[in-house]
C-alpha cells in the first residue's frame, strides 16, 4: 500500500455541517478496456478539482503488472494532479493492493499468493476518505467486470458496497475514440444499469492528433449509446503536458470541475 498527503486509513475527523456528517462525493473511474486512460483521466479529474480548493482522494484498489518497488497508478496520478494542489494536505492517495504480473486482479493475486482485496475492504476505506475530503476518485483496473476476488465480485461490486454503506456512488466511463468503443460503452452502460448504478457520463480518454472518420462521429454516437453526456476529451499524449492541470480542466466538462464545451467540441471536431 501506498499513500501520500494524508491522513492514514481510519484517521482524521469528519467535517461537521448542520450538526450531520458530511461525506465527499464518490466517483468510480472504469474504461471500456485497457489502455483507454483511466489514469491520465483520473489525475484529469483530481486535478481540475483540485484547482476549485477542494480536497481530493484517489484509490486504486488493485494494482497490477507492477513491481514492489516501481510506481504505480496513484504515484502518476500525484505526478500529473500534485502541482494542482495548494497544499498537501489536499490530495491523498492510497494503493490497497499490489501484485506483480499484468493480469486480472483476481489472476494476479493467485498466482502471486497474496490475498485477494474483498469489496467490502474497499468500500470501509472509501467512506473512511469520503468523511474528509470532496472527492473520492476510485480507479478501476481495466473494465467494470473484471474480477478481484474468487467470488467474482468486481469494481461494480464494490460501488455497490459503497453505496450499501449509504453514500451514492456514480461511475464515470473512460472510452477510447474509435472504432468499437460504441459496443463496449454500451454493454457497460448496460451492466451499470442492471446494477442500479448511475452512470455519470463519458470521457474519451485520448482523442487523436489526427482523428479518423470513426473517431468523429463517436462524439455524437457515444452518449447516445451509453444514455449519459460526453464530459471531457482528454488530448492524445496529455501526460506530458507542460502545464497538466491548466489542460485538465480545459479537457473536461463543468460537472468534472472543468470548463470544456462538449457541444462546441462536437460541433468543431465532429463528423456533422
Amino acid at each position: 500500500m501506498s499513500g501520500t498527503a494524508g491522513s492514514p486509513p481510519g484517521e482524521g475527523t469528519a467535517d461537521v455541517r448542520d450538526g450531520e456528517r458530511a461525506s465527499g462525493r464518490v466517483v468510480f473511474v472504469t474504461g471500456t478496456g485497457t489502455e483507454v486512460g483511466k489514469t491520465v483521466t483520473t489525475a484529469a479529474v483530481a486535478a481540475s478539482a483540485l484547482r476549485t480548493g477542494l480536497r481530493v482522494a484517489v484509490v486504486k484498489p488493485g494494482q497490477t503488472g507492477v513491481a514492489p518497488d516501481e510506481p504505480g497508478d496513484v504515484e502518476e496520478v500525484g505526478r500529473l494532479a500534485g502541482p494542482a494542489a495548494p497544499a498537501p494536505d489536499r490530495l491523498t492517495l492510497r494503493e490497497l493492493a499490489r501484485y506483480p504480473e499484468p493480469l486480472a486482479p483476481d489472476t494476479a493475486a493467485r498466482r502471486s499468493g497474496l490475498p485477494c482485496l474483498a469489496a467490502e475492504d474497499v468500500a470501509k476505506e472509501v467512506a473512511g476518505l469520503a468523511e474528509r475530503h470532496d472527492l473520492v476518485l476510485v480507479e478501476g483496473a481495466g473494465g467494470l467486470l473484471v474480477r478481484y476476488d474468487e467470488q467474482g465480485r468486481t469494481l461494480a461490486d464494490q460501488a455497490g458496497a459503497v453505496r450499501d454503506l449509504g453514500l451514492p456512488a456514480e461511475v464515470l466511463l473512460v472510452a477510447s475514440a474509435g472504432l468499437g468503443t460504441l459496443n463496449t460503452t454500451a454493454l457497460t452502460a448496460q451492466a451499470l444499469a442492471a446494477r442500479r448504478l448511475p452512470l455519470l457520463g463519458v470521457v474519451v480518454g485520448s482523442w487523436p492528433d489526427s482523428p479518423a472518420l470513426a473517431d468523429r462521429c463517436n462524439l455524437a454516437d457515444l452518449p447516445r449509446v451509453a444514455g449519459a453526456p460526453l464530459l471531457g476529451a482528454l488530448p492524445q499524449h496529455a501526460g506530458r503536458a507542460g502545464d497538466f492541470p491548466a489542460l485538465a480542466a480545459g479537457a473536461l466538462a463543468p460537472a468534472l470541475h472543468g470548463h470544456w464545451d462538449a457541444a462546441a467540441f462536437t460541433a468543431a471536431h465532429g463528423a456533422g
